[in-house]
């Protein structure tokens, strides 16, 4: 009985660390990966142009470009008037916007009113450092 017990603990705890946000997805370690958080929604329009300059400058190697917006700022994302200019600018670049359930949830933001070309993550920062740990290139505004 205890044997199964602890079984049972270490595979809910399994579960649980995939729940938390745990990034399924490996990446290609052989390109130039990236991303920023931000707690500014202005901001994106500078993220959107370093990400193009990065695509320029890495060529063939460019690969992924996350960006997690979390903070109070969650609250103008749905605003298209606000959003849309960046929405239009990330366009084909090969750039992931996304919004920090967390925040989400503290700012009283409806997750399904967001622009359905962003997508939600449980957790930003969890979801940052996984992407770390995939060898992402980061930063935190």
């Amino acid at each position: 009985m205890k044997h199964i017990l602890t079984m049972a603990l270490v595979a809910m705890t399994f579960i649980a660390g995939l729940q938390e946000g745990k990034a399924q997805t490996t990446y290609d370690k052989e390109l130039n990966n990236y991303f920023v958080l931000t707690r500014n929604v202005p901001q994106l329009k500078a993220i959107i142009l370093a990400a193009d300059a990065l695509a320029t400058d890495d060529g063939e190697k460019f690969g992924e470009f996350h960006v997690v917006i979390c903070g109070q700022t969650v609250s103008d994302l749905t605003n298209l008037e606000i959003m849309q200019p960046y929405l239009d600018m990330a366009k084909n670049k090969n750039i992931k916007l996304l919004a920090c359930g967390f925040s989400l949830k503290k700012f009283g933001v409806d997750a399904t009113k967001l622009p359905k070309e962003m997508g939600v993550v449980e957790n930003g920062i969890l979801y940052g450092f996984n992407l770390q740990k995939d060898g992402f290139l980061s930063i935190t505004l």
